[in-house]
């Protein structure tokens, strides 16, 4: 029979399982929102000419002939 001080530690331990699934769903969440946004501003940049070509990171070379985008 398990003592006072285990269910407590179990109850604890249920609970911020909980809180961290939690913590993972609004995160995917907020990624979600900021992979909306990111293609909006890419949108518009481009739509207004902001931008030639959609945002490639630092890694991804680019040739001579490439229009430049966001650097």
């Amino acid at each position: 029979m398990p003592s006072g001080g285990e269910d407590r530690w179990e109850a604890e331990l249920r609970q911020l399982r909980e809180e961290l699934q939690e913590l993972k769903n609004e995160q995917r969440e907020m990624a979600k929102s900021i992979n909306q946004l990111v293609t909006t501003f890419q949108s518009l940049a481009t739509h207004l000419g902001i931008a030639a070509e959609p945002y490639r990171g630092k890694g991804q070379a680019r040739s001579q002939n490439d229009l430049p985008g966001f650097a």
